[in-house]
């Protein structure tokens, strides 16, 4: 059985959040922590929006059911990648990843996901408020980041921010009435 209580692990977690550690990479350790703060509410994001996207998956309901199903499966091996890149970009930096259930929970800015939702539809629209959120977090921190002299965080927030924009095109698109 551990000894660690619930007040020392929100402690080391504070901690652990806020401490670099030491790396030779030459952007100044002030604009560092500001980088990582910034990765690690991204990060915060991106696992919560992979997790709806599951929720989604397992609890879809309608006569769309297969192609629906089968298009938020490959959406979640795209978050997924993301998720393991941001996370180590910050690790890179001399920060630590902040990416367990509690933390994510603590930090995501996005709205709790319906759980009492079947219809595809419902998920739908559910989905793409959640693409819509995360992806305009994301395109504000590109600017951000590159403001704290961080070019290549940047970057990946870019490559991050066209495969939401992407995806939220395929969500919408199934939910607007053809032309």
């Amino acid at each position: 059985m551990s000894s660690a209580t619930t007040r020392n692990i929100k402690d080391a977690n504070q901690k652990a959040a806020t401490k670099l550690y030491p790396t030779r990479n030459d952007i100044p350790e002030g604009e560092r922590e500001k980088v990582v703060a910034v990765m690690n509410a991204r990060l915060a994001e991106l696992i919560d929006l992979a997790l709806v996207i599951k929720q989604a998956h397992w609890n879809l309901k309608g006569p769309q059911f297969i192609a629906v199903h089968e298009m938020l499966d490959g959406f979640r091996s795209g978050i997924d990648a993301h998720v393991d890149e941001v996370a180590e970009r910050l690790v890179q930096l001399g920060g630590t990843a902040l990416g367990t259930v509690q933390l994510v929970s603590q930090n995501t800015s996005l709205a709790s996901y319906p759980a009492d939702i079947h219809r595809i539809e419902d998920h739908l629209k559910a989905l793409a408020d959640h693409y819509a959120g995360v992806g305009a977090t994301v395109r504000k921190s590109i600017d951000e980041v590159e403001g704290y002299g961080d070019a290549d965080s940047s970057d990946l927030l870019t490559g991050v921010s066209r495969t939401l924009d992407s995806n939220l095109w395929f969500i919408e698109a199934h939910m607007q009435e053809g032309a």
